[in-house]
């Protein structure tokens, strides 16, 4: 099997690390982990991004590139902002984190607006926002061609309603965005959320070549519970999984699992053994036969595969 690129979620575990990232980078390889995301600015405030890559290294571990937390004054909205200074200065932000990419060797860039959206009917011109953002991404995709920027989706929390909030939603504003750097990173909890079928977001992403990233986890659907992976939703997240490797995704599984008794390194060991476990699944009962089982549209030879999951 070719080399599996994760990561994995660092809060976890900066408070068991005494706040200390390259404490952090010390533990993650241990681990298994060879990719790092780092949130931006969160994690960087006083780290020089030469310094940052100097921990990378010094930690055998590479960097994938920056995911953007749009905290403080962006309360009322980040990329879609109707305040123009504060609308400027997401999109600011947004360039000084291509630039810390670059200088630590990263190549992509993960956008969550946390805090675009509603909470009541009547709070939001929709199209105003919707063409703001647009810009917003055009004009961050434009600074930094050479980088791959992502936009993750969650139906809800903070707000009641997020605005980019689904896969069909995601798909149209792509469009309007029309740029070849652009596209999706998929959070397997976030979908469940949204009561979507995670595979059917990988495949329709994947056959198009839009999907650049994924957050793996698990949950009940309610919460973003980031429960530990399979471990709710096995079959589910084996069908996930299939589409990954039927359109050979080489993208960064990010371990978006948040542990709050567990130990955070036992965790991650659990969340790859569990990773590794299926994609190989996957080959024992063979992507081929999945495939003639899928074109054959029958429920209860699907019943019979999932069996055939278990007996392996």
């Amino acid at each position: 099997m070719k080399e599996i690129k994760t990561a994995t979620r660092l809060n976890a575990y900066l408070p068991h690390y005494d706040n200390k990232i390259d404490k952090v980078f010390g533990e993650l390889k241990k681990v298994g982990i060879n990719y790092v995301d780092i949130n931006f600015p969160q994690q960087t405030i006083g780290i020089p991004a030469r310094d940052m890559k100097k921990m990378l290294d010094e930690n055998g571990l590479r960097p994938n590139g920056m995911e953007m937390r749009f905290e403080g004054h962006y309360l009322n909205g980040d990329l879609g902002n109707l305040n123009d200074k504060i609308y400027q200065d997401a999109i600011e932000m947004c360039k000084q984190a291509v630039d810390y990419c670059r200088e630590i060797g990263g190549s992509m860039i993960n956008i969550w607006s946390a805090h675009d959206g509603f909470d009541y009917s009547f709070q939001i011109d929709y199209l105003k926002v919707w063409h703001r953002i647009v810009k917003a991404c055009q004009e961050i995709a434009d600074y930094a061609p050479d980088i791959k920027f992502s936009i993750e989706y969650k139906p809800y929390e903070p707000r009641a309603y997020a605005f980019v909030d689904s896969m069909g939603t995601l798909g149209m504003i792509l469009k309007d965005i029309n740029r070849k750097n652009f596209g999706v990173l998929l959070d397997y909890c976030h979908m469940l959320m949204k009561h979507e079928n995670p595979a059917m977001g990988s495949e329709i992403f994947a056959s198009r070549g839009e999907l650049f990233g994924v957050h793996i986890n698990d949950g009940y659907g309610v919460h973003d519970d980031g429960l530990m992976v399979g471990t709710v939703t096995p079959f589910k997240t084996l069908e996930f999984l299939y589409y990954m490797k039927k359109y050979h995704f080489d993208g960064m599984y990010y371990f978006d699992t948040a542990p709050v008794i567990e130990d955070p390194s036992q965790e991650t060991s659990k969340n790859i053994e569990m990773l590794k476990y299926f994609l190989n699944l996957l080959d024992r009962v063979g992507m081929e036969k999945i495939d003639k089982v899928i074109n054959e549209n029958d429920a209860i030879k699907a019943r019979d595969l999932l069996l055939d999951f278990i007996k392996k």
